[in-house]
């Protein structure tokens, strides 16, 4: 664990420049806008440790998976979200000599992440090799206005000399991926041009043919002035820059202006890509870097009108969950239902940033109550555009009949996954796709949407878990055979206790559907019916004897759910016994050891305990708890959220504060020692959980909003809003109480600790241990 990061309840802020720390830094301060997204690299020249990256959204290449032992059904390649063209590059000479940090010695640095405002600021003061010391200031955001858009400001300013600098402000899309295999590159060039103040080039992805257009403009100012300087163009394969050469003295500074645009031929026709990127640099010059800066600010003021967490008492935790949600509104905004949400956002390339279950999962939940409800519906229409896809996802397994296994990984619909315990046995990533459907009804009342779309991939899915149990003679019951659990560090196990409920939910909550839409919208249903060949009497009929005889492992001496059968003949050993230098043990033991240990990488009968926790009393949640959580290591970014969660429900606030700081800081404080590759962005939607779930004991049940606080004892009160069904309600936390404003012209019912109320439009609402006081705001 690492704690090199400021405390500050709106900005990140790293002081002093340690160069092993540098690739972690640069997905800390990374910066985007839904469309791109930038590590925070820097502009200058760095010959050191870097991890160069800067990402498009959509855009991806197909690496090869086939190997020797490839078996049918095995995915033909493993997609890569590419690092795309450097937009950022200005490279610094003074008097022939390299601006670098890796070979100056910097006397001070500090790197500021805004995230009240929305922008990356860096400043430093470096002493040359030859002497000559500078001082830089340099401040970039990638606009989430003009969304394909970056802009910089760059100044230099030199301290104990004059001379001549020389910058040359670049697009440099001769990259590569960081894992290429033999240095392997994707791009290739289409075009370029360049002109006395911009340049453009145009690459295209190998394979997949999808274009990128990026172009720029910049201009140099002293003393608030433009100058008109020379310049010279500097062309090469993949490469194109402009060079200029001014006189500068000591302490005076000069400022170099940097436009940007990356437009991709999904957004815009490809023989109109250059004339588009023109014209949008063109607008963003005409704007200016002082306008688009104020309009950045506006924009983020409105995100953080609607998902800011207010902490009252601890900076720490301020920060930290400020930092998860500034980082999962710069990955998704809702604009396009054919983008999704990988694992690392725009930050890094691990994982491909393809999407998993995580976005149903973990992110659903945090755009239902931050953002208009178009945006997660925008995350359920992407898994209903791949359902053909998930169809055919499950034929190439061997099921028929309309049967959807939706895709472990992918970014088309397709699964890419390529690795065949993932690929062929995880497969309860198909209950999540259901979970989130239900979740996102529940919370938003639009039940237009199961007629429309969500029956159809309901039916799809139901129709695979119909096929994938098998009927048991031995135990005269349906098991579930050959699947790996959430619990990554089991694979190939029979009846995983999560898989088999979560099938069972599954057909039920079909089943239900079905009736639903057969008695609210009967034609929609009778056209549905028609397009996929669906006799609801003898399918239903089948999914409902399932869930009859469905074989759901437990232990019944600790009155556990056993995880899957043959759990308990491992030996049983708890984490605390571990010794330290053993851990992490994805990092210190061979996967033969861990998959006969009793270790669990994350939540598993937990993960089911918490989509369903109103079907368990709280004894049997404490007993599963007690006895899963010990013996969980962690290991995925996506546990503690879950065991917060669950923790607070059972009034466990000890250990509930401990895994939302765990969740909170994962990536400012490196704790996995993994941020380097990227940070965990999915995971991110999980801290806001722990405290609208955790702290705040948020659910929503029978069309009820319902809460059932606590605070952590070193906070005062923390304060959050909440979208819910066309009302926003800020909800307050204290020592005294609970303390809500509706801000809508809707009433809303609400429960707190197990009392009903109903807030009118527009009025406050406090409760205080047994009074309530109602007053009109």
């Amino acid at each position: 664990m690492k704690q090199y990061i400021k405390a500050d309840e709106w900005k990140i802020i790293e002081e002093g420049f340690v160069p092993s720390y540098n690739k972690i830094s640069e997905s800390i301060f990374s910066v985007g806008n839904g469309r791109m997204g930038q590590r925070g690299n820097f502009e200058e020249t760095y010959t050191g440790e870097t991890l160069q990256g800067n990402y498009i959204a959509g855009v991806y290449y197909p690496d090869k998976t086939r190997v020797g032992w490839w078996k049918n059904g095995y995915p033909e390649y493993f997609a890569k979200v590419l690092n795309a063209a450097n937009w950022i590059g200005i490279r610094v000479q003074i008097d022939g000599e390299e601006l670098d940090l890796h070979t100056c010695t910097v006397e001070s640095f500090r790197r500021e992440l805004n995230m009240q405002e929305g922008y990356l600021q860096r400043s430093f003061t470096a002493t040359l090799p030859s002497g000559k010391q500078v001082a830089v200031t340099s401040t970039r955001f990638c606009s989430i206005v003009d969304d394909e858009t970056g802009v910089i400001s760059y100044s230099v300013t030199p301290l104990n000399f004059s001379g001549l600098l020389t910058i040359t402000p670049f697009i440099d899309g001769d990259i590569k991926n960081q894992d290429s295999n033999y240095d392997e590159k994707f791009w290739d060039e289409i075009s370029r041009d360049v002109h006395p103040s911009g340049a453009f080039i145009t690459l295209r992805t190998k394979k997949t043919g999808f274009d990128v257009c990026s172009g720029m403009h910049f201009c140099v100012t002293q003393r608030g002035e433009q100058l008109d300087l020379p310049t010279e163009a500097i062309t090469k394969e993949k490469f194109v820059g402009i060079s200029c050469s001014l006189a500068v003295k000591a302490n005076e500074e000069t400022v170099i202006y940097k436009y940007a645009a990356n437009l991709s031929s999904e957004n815009h026709p490809r023989e109109q890509l250059l004339s588009a990127c023109e014209m949008q640099v063109n607008a963003i010059v005409a704007k200016g870097f002082d306008m688009m800066l104020q309009e950045q600010k506006e924009a983020w003021a409105a995100k953080w009108a609607e998902s800011d967490i207010v902490i009252d008492g601890d900076v720490s935790a301020q920060q930290a969950i400020r930092f998860n949600i500034f980082q999962l509104n710069q990955t998704y905004t809702g604009e396009d239902a054919r983008l999704n949400i990988g694992p690392k956002g725009f930050t890094g390339e691990k994982y491909g940033g393809s999407t998993y279950w995580d976005t149903e999962a973990y992110c659903v939940p945090f755009y239902l109550a931050t953002a208009d409800a178009r945006v997660t519906k925008q995350l359920l229409l992407y898994r209903y555009n791949q359902l053909g896809k998930a169809i055919e996802n499950a034929e190439k397994l061997g099921f028929n009949k309309g049967a959807a296994l939706y895709p472990m990984v992918t970014i088309n619909g397709e699964e890419c996954h390529n690795e065949w315990e993932i690929t062929f046995e995880e497969i309860h990533r198909n209950g999540a796709i259901a979970y989130a459907i239900y979740n996102y009804i529940r919370y938003t009342d639009d039940k237009s949407y199961m007629a429309d779309y969500g029956l159809e991939v309901l039916i799809g899915i139901a129709r695979f878990w119909n096929q994938r149990v098998n009927w048991s003679e031995a135990r005269k019951q349906y098991v579930m055979l050959g699947v790996t659990g959430p619990n990554e560090y089991e694979n190939n196990v029979n009846n995983n206790w999560y898989t088999n409920m979560l099938a069972c939910w599954c057909m039920d909550y079909a089943i239900q559907s079905v009736q639903f839409v057969r008695e609210s919208a009967p034609d929609k249903f009778r056209t549905l019916t028609h397009k996929l060949q669906f006799n609801d009497a003898e399918e239903i009929g089948k999914w409902q004897h399932i869930i009859d005889n469905m074989y759901l492992p437990v232990d019944e001496e600790r009155g556990i759910f056993l995880q899957q059968d043959g759990f308990l003949d491992k030996e049983q050993i708890l984490v605390k016994d571990l010794p330290a230098d053993q851990r992490p043990i994805n990092q210190k033991w061979s996967w033969d050891r861990i998959l006969r240990s009793c270790f669990i990488k994350q939540a598993d009968v937990l993960q089911g305990i918490f989509f369903f926790e109103e079907n368990y009393d709280l004894d049997t949640i404490r007993r599963n708890f007690d006895f899963y959580e010990p013996r969980t290591v962690h290991e995925s970014s996506l546990s503690p959220c879950v065991h917060a969660v669950l923790a607070a429900k059972l009034g466990d606030e000890r250990r509930a504060y401990e895994f939302y700081l765990r969740t909170a800081r994962l990536d400012l404080n490196d704790y996995n020692n993994d941020t380097e590759d990227g940070l965990h962005i999915t995971s991110m939607a999980g801290t806001w959980m722990s405290i609208v779930h955790g702290f705040a004991g948020m659910r929503v049940q029978n069309d009820r909003l319902i809460f059932n606080p606590f605070i952590p004892g070193k906070w005062k009160a923390f304060s959050f809003n909440i979208a819910f069904r066309s009302a926003i309600i800020n909800v307050q936390i204290n020592k005294e109480g609970v303390h809500l404003i509706n801000r809508s012209a809707k009433a809303v019912n609400i429960t707190i600790e197990g009392k009903e109320y109903l807030l009118n439009a527009h009025t406050k609402l406090d409760i205080k241990t047994e009074k309530v006081n109602v007053e009109v705001v």
